[in-house]
Formats: C-alpha cells, structure tokens, sequence
C-alpha cells in the first residue's frame, strides 16, 4: 500500500527518469547533428579537391590542343608523398629530357652515399726534406676533386692561397729546390661528358670537373662596345689571366639588350674564338667563359704569390700523379660540407658542382673518379632501393646534356624516397628553391606563400621541367615531375603554363 509520500516518490522517480529521456533524445540528437556536419564537411572538401582534381585534368587535356604544346611531348606525375597515392598521372613512363631537374637526382644520391657533413679536400705537401730554409724536394698540390676552392659562391673558401703561403712560412720555407707538381688524378683527365653540345662547352655553364678546380673553373671576358650597333667590340681584359690562352673576337654590338656572345674552343686548348653580340655603348660588359685546364690556372695563380711573398721554385711546373704515401702534409683546404654544396647546387643550378658530385660517387667506388662510372652508379644505386630505373638514361649529372632522358615516375619516386625514407630529408628538402628565389625567382610568393612550394626547374632550348615538392592548401604534401619537351612556344610561356597548374595543384 502506497503511501501518499511513497506516490509522491513514484511521481519524482517518473519526472526524472522522463528527464532522463529527454535528455538521452537531445544528447542523440545532437551527436547526429555534429555528425552531419562533419560528413557535410567532408563532403565539401573532397567536393573542392575532386573540383580541382577535375580543373586540373582538364588543364592537361587541353594542353594537347594549345598552340604551343600541340605537338609537344608532356609527363607528369603527381603523387602524394606520405601515401604514395598517384593523383595524377599522364604519360609518366615516357622518357624525356629532363634539363637541370637531373640535378635531383644526383645531390639526392650524393646526399645519401656521402652525408651531409662531407667535405672535399684539397692538400698542399711536399717530398723530400727541409733544412733550414729550404725544402729539398717537391711542392705538392693533390687535388681532391672539390668544386668550391675559390668559388663566388662560397667567399671564404677564396683564402686558400694565403693558407699556402703561411703554411710554408711557418715551416720556415724559402727556397724550393724542385719542382711545383700539381696532382688532379682522382678524375679522368676528360672533364667534360661526351654528350655535351659545342655551343655549351666553351661558355661558364659547361665548364667541366677537374680533379683539381678553381674559381669555378671559369673565368671573365671584359668587354667594351660601340654606340652603333653592328660595330666590333674590344676586350678590355681577362680576369683572371688564363695562361697562354689565345682569344679571337668577333662580337659585334647589338640592339639587344642581352648577351648574346658564346664562346667556342674544345677543352683543355688554349685556342677560344667569341662570336655573336653584346648590347651597344657598353664600356664594360661581362662575358663568362669555362677555363680551358683549371690545373694550370692553379698553378699560375700560386707561381704568383710565392713570387709575390718571396719564395722561389728552381724546378719546372708538372702535372701528374703522386706516389701515396711519399709527402708530407703542410695544409689540407676543406670545402664546405655537402649540404651547404647541393642547396648551392639547387638553388642556383650549377652544373659543374653536379658533374663533380657525379665523378666522386665514382671515385667512392673505385677510387677513379669518371662521369660513365658515376652515371652507372646513380642508375644501379636507385635500382637497389627497388625503384623501376627501365627508360633511365644518365649521361651527366647536371642534365646539360641532350642524351640525357628520365620518366616523371621516376623522379617522383626518388623524391618521394627524400621525403619519407630519408635519413637526411630535411637537407635534401631545404636545398630546393622556393617561390621567388634561385630558380623559382619569376614563381610568385602570393600564389605559393610560407614555402609551399619548394622545387627544381630545368630549362633548355624546347625543355622546360618543373620538379619537386608542394603543400596544398589541405596541408596534403606532394611529390611532383612536371615535364615538356619540344613545345613551340617561348621557355617562359612554358613555365607560366607549369606555374598555373601548380597553382591549382594547391587547391587538393
């Protein structure tokens, strides 16, 4: 029988649990709602990636029909580098011609096989004996293959010759009794590849890798041009003076405000002829050039300041190998470490720092340093990590040369390893360019803000590569190769072409 407080208790327990109800309705409710919010979400942003996705599949379509691009050939491939999921894909088995985006793969393996706290070096020794102040032998320079001695790129490295000469001052050297022997064995005596074309290897950007090498391995031609266009110029001078070298010029003033001068000559000849035009009225203009033998450029440069500091050299200048273990160290140059050398690389596109990288992997192996050796290095190295290396053609390590080809594919795997497997990913990310610096200088900031964006570009006669990695606006990373070979429009409508697409490549 129940009590009128037992009723009452009943009646509370009934609100409550009603309340209780109520409550578990609104709390489901409202799970629901936040539900459907998220898959409102979700579904809106896969709505704007597949958006994008469509847009920029479209973009590579019509490509095919552009003026410009009708009768070119196109691969990419764009892959997200954390999944490995292939977003885009069109043609990226076909073999092209990369251009300087080879440089990719070369300071990748450089990276890998030597670290990035690797130096280059440069000994200067010498045979025989000193007494009192006279050393009864040989002066020695064994070149180690390093790219940066002297190099504009790297201004402390150009203290190397005062080193020298306190070095020999501390041993309380004078007099020479022998000869000034200059050592550049650890690479073959060919430095340049095979395959590069005449108008590149008498100009800066074909200079080739020496066992010994210097200033870049190039030098500059000073020149001076009429107010009228069509008129021969003058070369004011040479810096630095290149021993014996034997100029022809037949550079004429120009309308153009360019340089269009190329210098020819076959490598280690002292015989150069410049020929084409320079801009007009132009009381110094500069015209870069490779350096027919570094070796001999050395040794002249150092014949001067021991001259210059009072040390004399009785014997003749000589160039070949010194037997190991012969010499006594007196000063060992060392380059920058690696990492600061492929960010250099990269950044700025310097073929010569990649062909020297090339003949080291060589000269890792062997203990000979040769650009066939190290090209099947690279392709036997990246073979064993398990990528496909079919359609692989290495001939080089900077891409300079036209014989040179790569798929997309592969170029994203290798970027994709960087990435993920990597022990040294950060280096290798940070040595690429970003937007509106090195050779993205003409990518815009706005579009690709906070370092987005970072990559190699390749760039030569109908070529124009794009590879590297990009964030998209989702925070998705990508490994990309973006890849045109034989368009019949002008490089920079090429590369505008490429810069839209990325653009909408950030929208994923």
């Amino acid at each position: 029988m129940l009590t009128p407080n037992s009723k009452f208790r009943k009646i509370q327990l009934n609100e409550s649990n009603q309340t209780l109800y109520l409550s578990r309705i609104y709390e489901a409710s409202m799970k629901k709602s936040i539900i459907y919010t998220c898959i409102l979400a979700l579904w809106a942003t896969f709505g704007t990636a597949q958006s994008a996705l469509n847009s920029i599949q479209q973009k590579i379509t019509d490509w095919q029909s552009t003026t410009g691009l009708a009768n070119a050939s196109i691969a990419i491939t764009v892959s997200d580098n954390q999944t490995n999921e292939k977003l885009i894909e069109s043609k990226p088995q076909l073999s092209l011609v990369p251009a300087s985006i080879l440089k990719t793969i070369t300071t990748a393996t450089a990276l890998e096989v030597f670290g990035p706290d690797f130096r280059f070096q440069t000994t200067l020794s010498y045979s025989g004996a000193v007494r009192n102040d006279t050393l009864f032998g040989d002066l020695q320079i064994i070149g180690g293959g390093d790219p940066s001695l002297g190099s504009k790129y790297f201004p402390d490295s150009n203290t190397f010759l005062k080193e020298w000469i306190k070095a020999l001052q501390d041993s309380h050297i004078k007099a020479i009794t022998g000869s000034l022997i200059l050592d550049a064995t650890i690479y073959e005596s060919q430095m340049i590849p095979n395959t590069w074309i005449w108008e590149d290897i008498g100009n800066y950007y074909g200079a080739g890798a020496s066992g010994i090498s210097i200033y870049d391995n190039l030098y500059e031609i000073h020149l001076k041009s009429e107010s009228e266009a069509d008129k021969p110029t003058q070369i004011i001078r040479i810096v630095p003076e290149i021993p014996n070298l034997e100029l022809t010029n037949e550079v004429l003033s120009s309308d153009l405000n360019s340089d269009q001068a190329y210098v020819f000559g076959s490598p280690e000849e002292n015989r150069r002829v410049i020929r084409g035009t320079i801009p007009k009225n132009r009381s110094d203009f500069v015209v870069k050039a490779s350096v027919p033998n570094p070796a001999v450029l050395l040794a002249n440069e150092f014949s001067k300041k021991l001259s210059e500091n009072g040390i004399s050299v009785s014997g003749a200048t000589k160039y070949e190998k010194i037997k190991p273990g012969s010499s006594t160290k007196l000063s060992v140059i060392q380059s920058p470490p690696l990492r600061d050398m492929i960010k250099v690389t990269n950044y700025e596109s310097v073929n010569l720092f990649a062909e020297h990288f090339l003949k080291h992997l060589a000269f890792q192996k062997s203990g000979f340093g040769t650009t066939k050796d190290g090209c099947k290095f690279v392709m036997q190295f990246w073979k064993d990590k398990g990528l496909d290396m079919n359609g692989f053609f290495m001939n080089d390590g900077s891409g300079l040369s036209r014989f040179n080809a790569i798929t997309a594919s592969q170029i994203v795997s290798v970027l994709n390893y960087m990435k993920t497997k990597s022990a040294y990913s950060e280096d290798f990310y940070q040595s690429l360019p970003v937007a509106g610096d090195g050779t993205l200088s003409k990518f815009s900031q706005q579009d690709f803000p906070n370092e987005c964006l970072r990559a190699k570009s390749g760039s030569m006669t109908r070529v124009r590569s794009y590879a590297g990695y990009l964030t998209a606006i989702s925070g998705r990373q990508f490994s990309f190769a973006i890849m045109l070979n034989n368009f019949s429009f002008s490089r920079k409508e090429a590369s505008k072409k490429i810069e839209e697409l990325l653009v909408e490549l950030r929208k994923l």
